[in-house]
């Protein structure tokens, strides 16, 4: 090309997809143009089809897309990734699409498919691989951060372990039992290092396990729990990001994992269970089905059948719920929780590398 290359990125409501879409265009080198997309209500939680279509985001409150089309788009996530659709269709299949991520369809419409090591997906040329989710920290803007937050945490008891609670996601339980483990866990190992604790929900954290930390919460600890109103008290994540000693993390949250590991920082995870249905139950508790343990085994996303599959050598799941929180214990960069905490050397994915020299090859610049 002999001009540099109009870039899109499209980016929605997830932070952590948000997050690798940006570590990758800035990998690349490119300027890049966002477009961020809100879908209808009725799509929040319901998954639309793969298809070249915008019929399922919200015009009004989303930024415009309309011509001159650009020459790549990068994105995540299937609501996005119809979006690229519709444009690449738009603009006569000139436009390229990166999208991060195993697409749930369509898959050979799209020119370059980045994935880290909890999906399942063949091998083709339009794949490249890498460890781990492409997140990481503005480490200026963290900066910034611990200066507005120093002297909100300082003041609490040496050493600080933030609890970052995510959701059930892709068949993993998260439910007020799951909670109270979660939590006994966590108060033995902030008591064993003498120090305070500040807890802190998410967006996927369930009302009834945000009403149990409510209750549950002593007054020695903080709690924060997630709210999505312009006008919610300011969540404290990054500021204990950038100024907490230690953290402890629920196995389902790739990003609260992730970006903690790439600072270098002590990370215990904690391991969550499957939600199991009566069928998997009761095949289970006659030995036909052997229980997997997150800590060691590959945990299909999915019901019974993807379960039984891959036990088999035939995968149809998408993706490898434990693949993750194991890869960052293998690695030393994380414990589980009740295990000794490591102290965890700051960690640097080759693969983004290799994955933005395989984005710029797409327009041969």
């Amino acid at each position: 090309m002999s001009t540099p290359p109009c870039v899109w990125l499209l980016l929605g409501e997830k932070r952590g997809d948000n997050a690798q879409v940006r570590n990758l265009a800035h990998a690349v080198g490119w300027d890049s143009i966002e477009k961020t997309i809100y879908v209808k209500a009725a799509w929040k939680d319901a998954k639309p089809p793969v298809v070249a279509s915008l019929d399922h985001i919200d015009r009004t409150r989303s930024a415009p897309l309309e011509g001159p089309w650009p020459d790549l788009i990068l994105t995540a996530g299937r609501r996005l990734a119809s979006v690229a659709l519709f444009v690449k269709q738009a603009s006569g299949g000139r436009t390229r699409i990166v999208v991060i991520g195993k697409p749930r369809g369509r898959r050979r419409d799209f020119d370059l498919i980045v994935v880290a090591a909890h999906y399942v997906l063949p091998d083709a040329p339009t794949v490249v691989r890498h460890a781990l989710p492409l997140m990481g920290v503005d480490r200026d803007a963290l900066d910034e951060t611990k200066k507005a937050w120093v002297g909100r945490l300082t003041l609490l008891p040496r050493p600080l372990s933030a609890l970052f609670v995510g959701g059930p996601t892709g068949g993993l339980r998260l439910d007020v039992s799951t909670a109270r483990q979660l939590l006994e866990a966590t108060r033995r190992t902030v008591e064993k290092r003498r120090g305070s604790l500040f807890i802190v929900s998410s967006r996927r954290t369930p009302a009834e396990v945000s009403a149990f930390l409510r209750e549950e919460k002593t007054p020695n600890e903080q709690l924060y729990l997630y709210d999505a109103e312009p006008t919610a008290q300011e969540n404290p994540y990054r500021g204990l990001l950038a100024l907490a000693d230690h953290f402890v993390v629920t196995m389902d949250s790739l990003s609260m994992m992730v970006e903690v590991a790439s600072l270098g920082r002590p990370l215990s995870i904690f391991s969550l269970e499957r939600e199991s249905g009566s069928l998997e139950g009761a095949l289970t508790s006659i030995g036909l089905l052997r229980r997997l343990d997150p800590r060691e085994d590959p945990v299909p996303a999915g019901g019974v059948a993807a379960r039984t599959l891959a036990a088999l050598g035939w995968p149809i799941h998408s993706r490898d719920l434990s693949a993750i929180a194991r890869l960052l214990v293998r690695e030393s960069l994380a414990s589980w929780l009740g295990d000794p905490v490591v102290a965890p050397p700051r960690y640097q994915d080759p693969g983004l590398d290799e994955a933005a020299e395989r984005v710029r090859a797409l327009l041969a610049v």
